[in-house]
């Protein structure tokens, strides 16, 4: 975890791919604890640290996370968050060969099995299955893999692995997806590389960059920043 971002009102940390947001069943320490016990020695702050969980990142995928050090904050960004509009999300993903197209807008349903905990493109007339879209560029088209910007118009359970694959183009290391092979980190190459919204208090814009993970791949492709 690395600090990007910080204020009286909100955090943003770089998570890595062995991280989580929050607790789930593995019972392993998540980020929100982790920077809960930062904020209380860096401030030394007496009892309980007020921390807000505005949005998740999959456990395998790296990038920045934004979190509410304020009740004020937290209810204005989850009003934000649910817009799609006003907080402005850009990945970067490593996938296996490359696109047809070089850049295309994705409009899939896609319908999310919770025991498999995998989404799925829906067959035609589908129930419960939910509009997933999202725009892609590719900025590299390497030998073998290609580095993509994707941008999200909905925020749905896998979208971005999901609509990928469903184009030939699985994120490298995503197994679940239909990656050929893992990650030695067991992580996967998507990486939320950015976020620009309008400051919940201050009302600034805000655009903060998350450095991509230390891993050969990402610099051969070109993604040094």
């Amino acid at each position: 975890m690395t600090v990007l971002y910080e204020d009286n009102h909100i955090i943003a940390v770089n998570k890595t791919c062995n991280e989580i947001v929050q607790g789930d069943k593995t019972g392993d320490t998540p980020l929100s604890e982790t920077l809960k016990a930062y904020i209380k020695a860096k401030y030394n702050k007496p009892g309980e640290v007020f921390l807000g969980v505005t949005h998740r990142l999959d456990r395998p995928t790296s990038g920045v996370v934004l979190f509410a050090r304020t009740s004020k904050a937290l209810s204005r960004l989850n009003e934000m968050f649910k817009s799609h509009e006003q907080i402005r999300k850009t990945y970067w993903a490593i996938v296996q060969g490359a696109p047809k197209q070089p850049e295309a807008r994705l409009e899939n349903r896609l319908i999310r099995n919770e025991k498999q905990n995998k989404s799925y493109i829906a067959k035609p007339g589908a129930k419960d299955a939910k509009q997933a879209v999202l725009r892609y560029n590719t900025l590299v088209k390497g030998e073998h893999y290609s580095l993509l910007e994707i941008n999200l118009e909905t925020g749905r359970h896998h979208q971005i692995r999901c609509q990928l694959a469903a184009i030939g183009c699985p994120v490298k290391g995503d197994l679940k997806y239909g990656a050929k092979r893992s990650n030695p980190d067991g992580g996967i190459c998507l990486h939320a590389r950015q976020i620009a919204f309008v400051h919940p208090v201050s009302k600034q814009d805000i655009c903060i960059v998350a450095p991509v993970p230390e891993d050969d791949i990402w610099h051969k492709l070109g993604a040094d920043t």
